[in-house]
């Protein structure tokens, strides 16, 4: 009874300090993201595919957020994006690379 008293109490505060996801700004996404992400124009990956995002994330958010800021490919500076904060493009590709 004790032990399962314990694991409870563990499981629960465990819950609570588990940090959440941030939810990305929607009006971000659909105005800057979602015009190549969604269909995979020029090869960006396509939104929530966790495959095609795999080796992408594999690199790191501080290297992910610089080839946002700086351009990559067909994607421009800033990822058309340019009043985002590296917080806001951390969220967003988040998003983007995470199951839906």
């Amino acid at each position: 009874m004790i032990k399962s008293i314990a694991a409870s109490v563990a499981l629960a505060s465990f819950m609570v300090a588990a940090p959440a996801l941030a939810e990305p700004n929607m009006d971000k996404y659909n105005r800057a993201c979602a015009a190549c992400h969604v269909s995979g124009v020029a090869g960006a990956p396509k939104s929530h595919d966790v495959a095609a995002w795999e080796t992408r994330m594999a690199k790191g958010m501080d290297a992910l957020v610089a080839s946002v800021k700086n351009g990559l490919n067909a994607m421009p500076p800033t990822g058309l994006c340019a009043d985002c904060s590296d917080e806001e493009y951390q969220e967003l590709i988040t998003y983007m690379s995470s199951a839906k």
